[in-house]
């Protein structure tokens, strides 16, 4: 990162704090901080670039429950990443502060976020579900959202009619996947398969078959 950029931050945040972290700088940061702390990071230390932003659900009886993430990347400094945390302050109905005025592309982000964890954020211009249809009733990455899906009604009724189904067992491919902690390379640190004896077209054995994709 930027020489003295966590220092800078420091003194310009003092209620960050040092998150432990296996590869990248990170920093917790009050939810209400996030816009104010990022766009002290893009326009005084040089990330210009807003990477990512997903999130964490730390368990259905976790509380604080669900932990937004930003990674920002300084273009200026080549290799400069940082990750910034906050926890969203209710459990049950989670939010965050939008910086989609700050980051033009934190709008796709913030949906798949929204979409995916059910958290919203305030102020953003369009918030709307992006990968689910408008209705869906679940968040697919919560804790408690079961890997082959939750049968639901199907928007278009000629689908149901089509598949014989109301839902397809997610694509395995030989999942669960896990992550490897303690990868530097992001690439090799992400999710992976490790149980090859599976796969979305053969049922993991002992578990009931769900419809698998046509061939």
């Amino acid at each position: 990162m930027p020489a003295d950029a966590a220092t800078a931050l420091k003194e310009k945040f003092p209620q960050a704090t040092a998150r432990p972290s296996v590869d990248h700088p990170a920093f917790n940061v009050p939810i209400a901080d996030v816009p104010a702390v990022l766009a002290f990071l893009r326009d005084e230390l040089a990330f210009e670039l807003l990477m990512d932003v997903t999130a964490i659900d730390n368990g259905e009886h976790s509380s604080p429950r669900f932990t937004v993430v930003y990674h920002v990347l300084s273009v200026t400094h080549p290799g400069a990443y940082l990750r910034i945390a906050a926890d969203c302050a209710n459990d049950a109905e989670p939010t965050a502060p939008s910086v989609v005025a700050l980051w033009a592309g934190a709008n796709w982000h913030e949906r798949e976020v929204y979409d995916m964890f059910g958290i919203k954020f305030t102020g953003h211009p369009d918030l709307r579900r992006i990968l689910m249809w408008d209705g869906y009733p679940y968040h697919p990455l919560r804790k408690e959202f079961p890997l082959a899906g939750i049968e639901t009604d199907l928007p278009v009724e000629d689908i149901a009619e089509e598949t014989g189904t109301k839902v397809i067992a997610a694509p395995m491919q030989g999942g669960p996947f896990v992550a490897s902690p303690g990868e530097i390379n992001l690439t090799e640190a992400e999710p992976r398969a490790k149980d090859e004896t599976w796969s979305d077209r053969r049922a993991k054995p002992g578990h009931s078959e769900l419809r698998q994709v046509k061939e």
